[in-house]
């Protein structure tokens, strides 16, 4: 029943139908989110799954919950193999440069693999914890919408491989009770119980009440997804057509009868592709970066600067352009 289950969040999360030559990648940490995933994924999916282990080295524990792993896909039939970082990580920030390390690792290995897609086991507890932390920053629709059920990830080689969540609709306890009954071995990472992550301080939270469902949570993040998704489609045909490049280095942007949320969306869009084209790659400037300032100055038709360019209005039409180098001496 479960394995039926698991199948059917699979597809549901690719989006597709299942290819029946397709080749599964999963991560696997030890844990009993991504050891209930393993098994749910070999029992649905036989002789056609691989998985693999990041050995961050930052614990002493985490070589032997690799080998953990490793001997259970053994003597599964699943090919297993244990990566590493590329260097040793450094000890600040450590959460996030792991994260961008062990994502790296992984999608170099499915992609070598052979797998269209590799698959992590978070589900929506994770989601839940995940919507309240951004929420708690003040983050804006992307950041609520949390983790996607889907993303493509572009390797520098040009690569594709699909970042799955096939788990989403599942609780943390539902995962635990699947491991317990299968007997699998899993490991619990002493880092979410430690209170100086704020992960750890939202599950507790979430731990020590019962009026915040973290399902309906989870769903919430869901629908936002969604609304998010269609936010996008309506940004990229916006810019298609208001979009001109006047020159290499220069980009012109009609943002007539535009609503404000739609213009910092395009601005920030415009922003980021006339510092490519101009090969500015400082400061640093993202998708998620406050650009509130500069669309003030833009309504009250005020030129105005941000992150290395000039952007000038002229009635509705917005020009970016690189700054002039400050003057020396």
């Amino acid at each position: 029943m479960q394995v039926a289950r698991f199948a059917a969040d699979w597809a549901a999360s690719l989006g597709r139908p299942v290819d029946p030559r397709e080749r599964m990648a999963l991560a696997v940490s030890g844990g009993a989110d991504s050891m209930a995933m393993l098994a749910l994924a070999a029992g649905a999916f036989p002789g056609r799954v691989i998985a693999a282990t990041f050995d961050h080295g930052l614990r002493t524990a985490s070589a032997g919950e690799a080998a953990m792993v490793a001997d259970w896909c053994r003597a599964s039939d699943v090919p297993h193999r244990t990566l590493y970082p590329a260097q040793p990580l450094p000890r600040t920030n450590v959460q996030a440069t792991a994260r961008r390390a062990r994502y790296a690792a992984l999608l170099d290995w499915a992609a070598g693999a052979g797998a269209s897609v590799l698959a992590t086991a978070h589900h929506a507890d994770d989601q839940a914890e995940t919507f309240l932390m951004r929420a708690n920053r003040g983050s804006g629709l992307a950041g609520l919408a949390g983790v996607r059920p889907r993303r493509t990830e572009t390797l520098a080689d040009g690569r594709q491989v699909m970042v799955l969540r096939p788990l989403l609709g599942w609780r943390r306890a539902e995962l635990r009770a699947v491991a317990k009954r299968a007997g699998l071995p899993f490991v619990d990472d002493p880092s979410n119980g430690d209170p100086r992550y704020d992960r750890a301080r939202i599950r507790d939270l979430l731990r020590g009440q019962d009026g915040i469902d973290p399902a309906q949570l989870a769903r919430s993040a869901g629908w936002l997804a969604e609304m998010d998704a269609d936010w996008r489609l309506l940004a990229d045909l916006f810019w298609a057509e208001r979009m001109e490049q006047d020159a290499p280095d220069r980009l012109r942007l009609s943002v007539v009868g535009l609503p404000r949320g739609m213009r910092r969306d395009l601005a920030r869009r415009a922003i980021l592709a006339t510092r490519e084209s101009a090969g500015l790659a400082a400061p640093g400037f993202d998708m998620a970066s406050n650009i509130e300032s500069l669309l003030d100055a833009l309504d009250l038709g005020r030129t105005a600067t941000q992150a290395g360019l000039i952007v000038k209005p002229i009635t509705d039409i917005w020009i970016f352009m690189p700054a002039p180098p400050r003057k020396t001496g």
